[in-house]
């Protein structure tokens, strides 16, 4: 704490606004027949490390990631966790889906989103 009470001011490293996401994705080709999930770790617009199912272990995209994936490889229960994705992530959610996904392509009129939203067909914006 400063002298009156107020934290430290920070070095100027410490000021800028950094940001850390997880994205996770699944790819279907032929419905559930093939299916692929990757997560990604991104800080600050850098993916730092993935999971591919087709490859079943974390690969470091950068050298702090390739930290991060031979820790996140050690632990088996994560491991066996993220391989189980396909099925208990991917397929488990293509079910609720796939009405919004997959049958409704081609349908005239205004749009259906999952979230129950009517998109116009044309927007203002489209040249």
């Amino acid at each position: 704490m400063g002298g009156n009470g107020a934290p430290p001011a920070p070095c100027p490293a410490h000021t800028g606004v950094f940001q850390q996401m997880g994205k996770n994705e699944c790819y279907f080709i032929n419905g559930t027949e093939r299916v692929r999930y990757v997560e990604r770790i991104i800080y600050n617009r850098q993916q730092d490390v993935h999971f591919d199912s087709d490859v079943g272990v974390f690969v470091g995209d950068t050298p702090f990631g390739e930290i991060q994936a031979r820790d996140l490889n050690s632990k088996q229960e994560e491991m066996e966790y993220r391989r189980a994705a396909v099925d208990t992530f991917c397929r488990y959610n293509y079910q609720g889906s796939t009405p919004f996904l997959v049958n409704r392509r081609g349908e005239r009129g205004a749009e259906r989103v999952p979230s129950g939203i009517f998109l116009p067909r044309e927007r203002p914006w489209s040249p």
